[in-house]
């Protein structure tokens, strides 16, 4: 054989060699039915609503006598819009905004409610026209439970403990009468109720140690009739620190059912300079998405705290602020957390759903912050406009995964997802078996420029078919405006067996969710 010929057989080798490594190389997802794992609790899915900017005024309560289309105060279409959404849960009335409210504050005529000033967000009047009973009337309006944030920084055990009175109390007590002149004669029903928001911060500046005590103190005077005890929640830590949950699940006992931990995703990964929320390159794309892991490790931390000191799983984690934080939008308070959603936040949404999934054990409840019109939004609204944003159309999506059980995933040769010094991987996949029996997918492809192909498999067997949905855009920050058309909303999916084999491809940054056949 000439050495041209051996050449040509070595190249033919080599080739065949590296088509046989690509295809080897190929993403295949694994869905391990025959193994379900905990529930995914439907809170996981919850909103938060806080005094904040227009989240609330002129975003969802315009008041009775507004010519927006309204019942009683609230707005119709965004209300329409949420139970559409099927949200699970509303927390109120923060946040921040939570240790400087005084309940009694927002009950009565609202003509007579005080005027305060909100100090943290904006400066502005606060005229308490939203107060316990009109919010309870949106949470009823949306068949959502009600997580109510008592005052801790500036208020008292006493305040605490009589506001749950004034909402759960029977019989002829005075404070019960007072709900009953107000409008109100049966109880409302209070899901979850938490001591204080933030106290490592804006709701005090206190140590875990200190706030343990504090909230053993205040705890003890927490009392309602048997059959309307919600679930008590002390204010834990944020970001990655761990050290209050340690110290709040080794020294808390009585009334106390979960810890809330916190912790926001900025582009940069920085406080100051967070980034931008629209017209961003790449680095800030991947630089956002990236942040998730932290979210992942956190709570992975964080379960193997509660598994020492909580070993019969007692407590629960509620997740209950998260979510992308950018630079103020231009020309705004910055006050008011105005800012732009985008295709990125979509999948960044979605990421946050995989890992909360994965953790289902003890995440038992998230809140994205906000509903609407503030920070990672579901709406934003304008006057008697209104505009549902990619992250609404993420959660939309997701709905099939509410109180659905958790499926075992395994995703081999995920591709690497790499820009500069960041990287992560470029696919991500939850799996459960919806209350309905269906078995749902949701997928991620991150990859901002590249679309991926993977191979589906429950357990040995290739599936017949998948039918869904595709939330992509041509542009990262494509986003949907008021008084625009839309650029960002879910499209068909779907995609059949050939050959035994059932392949997806997923374009670039997109959001799948799935029905698997057979």
């Amino acid at each position: 054989m000439t050495r041209r010929a051996l050449a040509t057989l070595a190249t033919l080798a080599t080739h065949l060699l590296l088509a046989g490594a690509a295809l080897a190389a190929e993403p295949t997802l694994t869905i391990r039915a025959d193994q379900p794992g905990p529930v995914i609790h439907r809170n996981i899915y919850g909103q938060f609503a806080e005094h904040l900017g227009t989240g609330i005024y002129e975003g969802l309560w315009v008041g009775p006598g507004s010519k927006v289309p309204n019942v009683r105060g609230w707005r119709k279409d965004v209300v329409g819009a949420l139970k559409a959404l099927k949200v699970p849960l509303v927390r109120w009335p923060g946040g921040c905004f939570a240790d400087e409210y005084h309940w009694r504050d927002g009950i009565g005529p609202r003509s007579k409610r005080p005027v305060k000033i909100n100090t943290h967000w904006g400066g502005v009047p606060e005229n308490n026209a939203v107060g316990t009973h009109e919010f309870f009337d949106l949470v009823e309006q949306l068949g959502a439970e009600a997580y109510v944030n008592a005052n801790v920084g500036t208020g008292t055990p006493q305040e605490a403990a009589e506001w749950l009175e004034y909402m759960t109390g029977e019989g002829e007590a005075t404070i019960v009468q007072q709900r009953r002149m107000n409008g109100r004669d049966k109880p409302f029903r209070v899901h979850y109720y938490a001591l204080g928001n933030e106290t490592w911060g804006c709701g005090g500046n206190m140590r875990p140690e200190y706030y343990a005590d504090l909230y053993r103190h205040w705890a003890t005077f927490l009392k309602t009739p048997a059959h309307n005890r919600p679930q008590f929640i002390a204010s834990g830590g944020n970001d990655r620190d761990t050290t209050w949950t340690e110290v709040l699940s080794k020294s808390i006992r009585h009334n106390f059912d979960g810890i809330a931990h916190h912790a926001y995703t900025f582009p940069s990964g920085k406080w100051e300079g967070k980034g931008a929320a629209a017209g961003f390159p790449e680095a800030e794309w991947i630089g956002l998405l990236s942040q998730v892991g932290k979210i992942d490790a956190v709570l992975t931390q964080s379960r193997a705290v509660l598994d020492k000191n909580d070993p019969k799983k007692r407590l629960a984690l509620y997740f209950d602020e998260w979510g992308s934080w950018y630079d103020p939008e231009p020309g705004s308070n910055p006050g008011f957390l105005v800012q732009r959603n985008t295709l990125r936040d979509a999948l960044l949404a979605g990421l946050h759903f995989h890992v909360f999934h994965a953790h289902a054990e003890r995440v038992k409840m998230s809140n994205i912050a906000q509903m609407v019109n503030v920070l990672q939004a579901m709406i934003l609204t304008s006057k008697d406009q209104l505009a549902l944003t990619p992250t609404y159309h993420a959660f939309a999506l997701h709905i099939p995964f509410q109180d659905a059980t958790a499926l075992p995933v395994t995703l081999e040769h995920n591709p690497v997802y790499q820009l500069g010094g960041t990287q992560m991987p470029g696919l991500s996949a939850s799996a459960a078996r919806g209350k309905d029996g269906k078995l749902y997918l949701s997928l991620i492809n991150a990859n901002a420029s590249q679309s991926s192909e993977l191979t589906l498999r429950v357990g040995a067997q290739a599936p017949r078919s998948v039918k869904g949905h595709v939330l992509t855009a041509a542009a990262m920050d494509a986003q949907n405006e008021l008084g625009k058309p839309t650029q960002v909303q879910p499209q068909p999916f779907e995609a059949q067996a050939a050959e035994g084999q059932l392949r997806l491809r997923l374009p670039a940054k997109s959001l799948v969710v799935v029905a698997v056949e057979g």
